[in-house]
């Protein structure tokens, strides 16, 4: 026989012993203990929502104006539209890299117009025969253009429809009236105002170097560096205006461009006025005079070979010379 059983005892092993209380009376007025917790209202006695405002409604007024997309396998316009612009920039990123070296550092390492003619010649090969030039620069140019346009305007019919949209919901009482300084057209930033002055420089450019001499003489050949160089002996004032203008904007659109692309372009729309002054966040007042650091260092970089020995070329002699003279005869001056 088992003599354990006998001699059974209560285990007292266990996390919690069982112990024999006492019995309580419950007191109906006495308050609840500390432990217990009230509990969570019905959904019925919950308070109601509060109406939405107009800034939060479906469709939230923003600063680019963009809509989102309809469907999920139906891009919008605006997205297309925003691709376009991107990816025209990255064609435009060969030549300009290419034009760079040819009228800038080559020239700045050569410290000769003339020896410097040579390399333009070769690199012409690239970028300026029947089929590269329109899919390098003209194509991605104009669609760059016409993209960036496009954008701005409907941006602005979504947003005109939508305070379409806030002005009725306001006049039916079921939302407070919106902000009153609504925002018809999307911000003209620093990207976008560059943008256009840049292609009226650049349109001149083009005009003077390209499209001039095949109007006048059937062919360009014999623009080059030099031609550049008599232009700036000729006409001194106005040469340097127009490249400096063109440098400047330019190499500052482009590097503002890229940094808002790669996304480390501060925002300046987000930046308020107090006082009258402007307050910028520490992180971004950095961000803002890195990227215009990098700008001024790019059109310097351009400059130094371009203005620094391009321009101080001086006059073309010889028929060549005359032919300039020409071309230039019929620019208005």
């Amino acid at each position: 026989m088992d003599t354990a059983s006998l001699h059974a005892k209560a285990s007292q092993e266990t996390l919690a012993s069982l112990l024999q209380l006492d019995p309580t009376p419950i007191d109906p007025e006495a308050p609840p203990p500390a432990f217990e917790k009230p509990l969570p209202s019905l959904p019925k006695d919950s308070p109601e929502p509060r109406p939405r405002s107009a800034s939060t409604s479906t469709y939230p007024m923003t600063m680019e104006g963009e809509l989102p997309t309809p469907h999920r396998g139906s891009p919008s316009p605006i997205f297309l539209l925003s691709r376009v612009q991107r990816y025209s920039s990255i064609t435009l990123s060969i030549f300009t890299s290419i034009h760079l070296a040819n009228t800038s550092l080559i020239p700045l390492f050569t410290r000769s117009v003339p020896a410097s003619e040579t390399y333009l010649l070769q690199a012409r090969e690239i970028y300026q025969t029947t089929l590269s030039e329109p899919l390098l620069i003209g194509i991605p140019v104009l669609a760059h253009i016409a993209a960036g346009t496009a954008l701005r305007f409907l941006r602005r019919s979504h947003n005109l429809r939508r305070y379409a949209a806030n002005a009725a919901s306001v006049s039916t009482g079921k939302y407070p009236p919106p902000v009153p300084t609504l925002r018809i057209w999307p911000h003209f930033s620093y990207i976008s105002a560059s943008g256009y002055v840049f292609t009226a420089f650049f349109a001149a450019h083009v005009a003077v170097n390209r499209i001039l001499p095949l109007v006048v003489e059937g062919d360009s050949s014999n623009i080059g560096l030099a031609f550049v160089a008599h232009g700036f002996a000729r006409h001194t004032a106005l040469s340097t205006l127009s490249y400096v203008g063109l440098l400047t904007v330019g190499c500052g659109h482009m590097v503002w461009g890229a940094a808002k692309w790669l996304g480390i372009a501060p925002d300046t729309s987000e930046w308020t006025q107090r006082n009258g002054s402007r307050v910028v966040p520490k992180g971004r007042r950095r961000a803002w005079f890195g990227v215009h650091g990098v700008s001024a260092a790019f059109a310097l970089l351009w400059a130094a070979g371009g203005l620094g020995v391009v321009a101080r070329g001086g006059l073309t002699s010889g028929w060549i010379g005359t032919l300039y003279d020409n071309l230039y005869a019929h620019v208005a001056f």
